[in-house]
């Protein structure tokens, strides 16, 4: 018996299909999408936290995805609140970037249009179904999902209640298509071409490199950080000591966390003070020689060890987390430089030339002075929410908002003018 062949070319169509409709919709009625959908997560919480806690229960209570997997009626309210700031923002489509009049009367503009089908492929974050539906419906985007099957349960309650959402207001439920957890499904739609415009991976290192190796759709890569903060010479130890805390424990499963503190060797003896908060969340720490020399038996041994070349260059993702000592803040920046993923990167320093310099130095799509990383975020950046933060240069860089979801054609008009 011959095996049918995977396709999901039906699927992609209705999706393309769909998206032509949401061009035609005004702005009005896109925003009674996004409000209703906002208000009818609140209402149907208790079955998306039902359907939320089967993954849950797939997943040990200790592995650091699971902080990530986990929703609960506070962050549904969240969510649902950064769908009503989507709402609020003046749309992307239909801005007018360029214009001119030529001489020979031709009136040329440039404008932003929907990028048109977008792809996602994304892990254990329920929250990001949320998300890019309401990012891509708000620019005009039709979506397909290729969500985890860690959050296999979760996805489909969202996308069931998002489509409910779509039919009450007459739109088809394609505008949004959530594909088989498989590994088929994701090798359809990296060779969706003709179908789908773009592909997101939101995920770790390894996903990125599939997607990217595979995929014969263009991709933006987004989600892999492997943060660093340098700790200058002149850095104010309160700023520091509260900077670092918040950078690697406010929530390290998520990609702006920070996993490797830099530290001038002049400031070493404030090394104790700046970490001993981290022995609070059990914060294991790799040291080189120097930091490992200076912590010992002033944090926990039981959470120190000394560093070798592995710990650096790694996104953790867990309560872990590198220091390497430099004599220079050019050092510092070669370090960055050699092991960053070029996603978030800050400077603690109250020196205005090394703070400029680390700026004007360090390549990353986000660069901090004396702030914390964990503010690489959408909706901190005022976005309304975020698609992913893209840490590549074409096209989109940092968090993507409405804005990155569009791309742009020129529009030429005249009164029957020919060209010789």
């Amino acid at each position: 018996m011959i095996k049918q062949q995977y396709s999901l070319q039906e699927n992609f169509e209705a999706v393309q299909k769909a998206g032509k409709i949401l061009v035609q919709l005004s702005h009005e009625q896109v925003n009674k999408v996004l409000i209703s959908l906002s208000e009818a997560a609140i209402i149907n919480s208790e079955e998306l936290l039902k359907e939320n806690q089967k993954d849950l229960d797939r997943m040990p209570a200790d592995d650091p995805k699971y902080d990530r997997l986990k929703l609960s009626l506070k962050r549904i309210k969240d969510i649902a609140g950064e769908m009503i700031n989507v709402a609020a923002l003046p749309t992307p489509l239909g801005k007018v970037l360029e214009e001119r009049t030529m001489t020979n009367g031709l009136h040329i503009s440039k404008i932003t249009v929907p990028l048109g089908v977008i792809g996602i492929i994304y892990e254990a974050r329920p929250n990001v179904t949320f998300d890019v539906f309401s990012l891509c419906l708000k620019s005009g985007n039709a979506c397909i999902l290729k969500g985890g099957s860690d959050a296999e349960f979760s996805n489909k309650a969202i996308v069931k209640l998002i489509r409910l959402v779509l039919k009450q207001h007459g739109l088809p439920e394609y505008c949004i298509e959530l594909l088989p957890a498989t590994r088929e499904a994701a090798t359809e739609l990296l060779n969706a071409v003709g179908y789908v415009d773009v592909i997101i991976p939101r995920g770790s290192q390894q996903l990125i490199n599939y997607v990217r190796k595979e995929s014969r759709v263009p991709v933006i890569e987004t989600g892999a950080g492997i943060v660093h903060a340098y700790f200058d010479q002149s850095g104010d130890t309160e700023k520091g000591k509260n900077i670092i805390f918040n950078s690697k424990t406010r929530r390290v499963s998520v990609c702006n966390a920070l996993d490797c503190l830099i530290i001038h060797t002049t400031r070493l003896q404030d090394l104790p003070g700046l970490v001993i908060n981290m022995a609070n969340q059990n914060v294991l720490i790799y040291a080189d020689d120097k930091a490992y020399e200076v912590l010992e038996n002033k944090y926990p041994g039981e959470l120190l060890t000394k560093a070798d070349d592995t710990h650096y260059g790694i996104e953790f993702l867990d309560y872990k987390m590198a220091i390497k000592t430099v004599s220079n803040i050019e050092e510092a920046i070669n370090h960055i430089s050699e092991y960053s993923s070029r996603h978030s990167e800050t400077i603690i320093a109250e020196d205005k030339r090394h703070i400029e310099q680390f700026i004007r130095e360090v390549d990353a799509a986000v660069v901090y002075s004396n702030v914390s990383t964990a503010f690489t975020d959408g909706a901190q950046f005022g976005l309304g929410a975020e698609i992913g933060i893209s840490t590549q240069k074409l096209h989109a860089r940092g968090p993507m908002g409405l804005s990155e979801l569009c791309s742009y054609k020129w529009v030429i008009r005249g009164n029957g003018q020919v060209r010789e």
